[in-house]
């Protein structure tokens, strides 16, 4: 299954004010700056958390559907599946029932009976289906430990602008932001 982000979020988790008043930066010299990081923490907590912070539309593709009837949706939280679309041979697309589709939201999975699917006819990405992911619009709705190892990740980058050695290695994360990320971490088996 491949994906495309579609419509990526209108804010970020954290505003500049709250950015510059964690770093003690009272000035706005480096205001640019502050919001490539905070855009740069968002898009790290996210990769390693296989969760979207802010809502976003994305697009999955299928090649086939799933004989046990669940696709799990990652990026997480699932919000809704807003289309599907199945293509013919001739390339045409047909959309489907969106009632077809149980979005189960506390697991992040969207359920359907697979018997009762149409077949797609184009052999690669053959399914489309779209869905709204993320934790809701406002800063608010995000879990504060994500928002928490944002700060901590855009105050790393602040004062460590070149990579950090920690004897023979590079230090990728400070400890805290890995802690803070953990319990949120979707892995896949």
């Amino acid at each position: 299954m491949s994906s495309i982000l579609l419509t990526a979020p209108a804010d970020e988790p954290l505003t500049l004010d709250e950015a510059r008043a964690f770093l003690r930066v009272e000035h706005h010299d480096e205001d640019a700056l502050i919001g490539a990081l905070i855009a740069g923490a968002r898009l790290h907590v996210e990769a390693q958390t296989r969760r979207a912070l802010i809502t976003q539309v994305w697009r999955f593709a299928l090649d086939a559907w799933p004989e046990n009837g669940r696709i799990d949706v990652r990026p997480a939280p699932l919000q809704a599946v807003i289309a599907a679309r199945v293509y013919d041979e001739a390339g045409n697309a047909a959309s489907l029932d969106l009632q077809a589709f149980v979005p189960a939201l506390a697991a992040s999975v969207i359920a359907f009976v697979p018997w009762a699917m149409p077949m797609p006819g184009r052999l690669v990405a053959g399914i489309e289906l779209d869905v709204r992911v993320g934790y809701g619009d406002a800063a608010t709705a995000v879990p504060e430990p994500l928002r928490q190892a944002m700060r901590l990740l855009v105050a790393h980058w602040y004062e460590n602008r070149t990579p950090v050695a920690v004897g023979h290695e590079i230090a990728v994360l400070p400890e805290a932001v890995t802690a803070l990320l953990a319990p949120y971490r979707m892995l896949s088996l």
